[in-house]
């Protein structure tokens, strides 16, 4: 597959993951400071599982279009680490989406 398509296909897969794919529960939920864990919610899951199902969903997304479990488990493991960060208030949205971007050249020129 020519790069070029290759990161078409990444991009949209990043757009949809985080867009469509992602709920309201679960970008609230990932955020660790997030009023659903301090407020009067019981039972509700821990910031650390939507976070991963989150990234788990990009690493899936990344490994079903380049055939490479490394690139996938790089990508879930970067994924979450960013939008870890961004929850954090270190980055912002736009240098979030940047570095997702960032990395997925970085999986074009790998395979």
């Amino acid at each position: 597959m020519p790069g070029l398509e290759l990161f078409f296909k990444l991009l949209v897969a990043h757009a949809t993951a985080d867009f469509v794919l992602q709920s309201e529960a679960m970008g609230r939920g990932k955020n660790r400071h997030s009023d659903i864990h301090h407020g009067k919610t019981f039972n509700f899951p821990k910031w650390y599982y939507w976070l991963t199902a989150h990234a788990l969903v990009h690493g899936g997304l990344v490994y079903l279009l380049t055939n490479s479990l490394l690139l996938g488990v790089i990508e879930t493991v970067s994924h979450w680490c960013i939008d870890f960060a961004k929850c954090e208030g270190l980055i912002g949205f736009h240098q979030d989406q940047a570095l997702h971007v960032g990395f997925k050249i970085g999986y074009v020129f790998a395979v």
